[in-house]
């Protein structure tokens, strides 16, 4: 059964809740968005924090994509550029779907519907985001259409050691 896609849903508990949740749940399964399992709720909820206040202020947009019984099964936050030059693409951040949903194509749902909230905004021309190499996500962002555009190798250092590739990849919408 296919997700409900909602952009800039109320917040409400639930939803916090479901969230965080969710993003609790995808970096205690190894998911790249942020952290390094194990994590706890209290964890992630001050990052989380940081998102809302960013919602709030109308400089960040939530799509929430919910399953049949209306639990938050997948998340993308969009974020202007801010800077004056560059004011026609966004940044996608926080992209989730819930580990007993993947390999169904809810990433590649989940993919189209923030492509398709990003052409209804003003002036947005491509959409950027960063994964985390070594897990075959490039791959996978490829697949959705995405094309690598950059690459800093060893940037992120999950463990002592353990130095991946921050990977940058665009869409553009036209």
């Amino acid at each position: 059964m296919p997700l409900t896609f909602t952009l800039d849903p109320a917040v409400t508990p639930d939803l916090r809740d479901g969230v965080l949740d969710l993003w609790t749940d995808v970096s205690n399964a190894g998911g790249s968005v942020g952290f390094v399992p194990p994590v706890t709720r209290e964890t992630i909820r001050p990052e989380l924090v940081k998102h809302l206040v960013a919602m709030a202020e109308g400089r960040t947009r939530l799509l929430v994509g919910r399953d049949a019984e209306g639990r938050v099964a997948a998340t993308a936050f969009l974020s202007r550029n801010t800077h004056r030059l560059m004011t026609h693409w966004l940044w996608l951040y926080t992209v989730m779907v819930h580990p007993r949903y993947q390999g169904q194509g809810y990433g590649r749902d989940l993919l189209a519907a923030a492509a398709d909230a990003a052409r209804g905004l003003d002036g947005i021309e491509a959409i950027r985001l960063t994964c985390r190499g070594g897990l075959g996500l490039e791959r996978f962002y490829a697949s959705c259409g995405y094309k690598e555009v950059g690459r800093v190798p060893g940037a992120i250092r999950v463990a002592p050691g353990d130095d991946r590739d921050d990977v940058v990849m665009l869409l553009s919408l036209d």
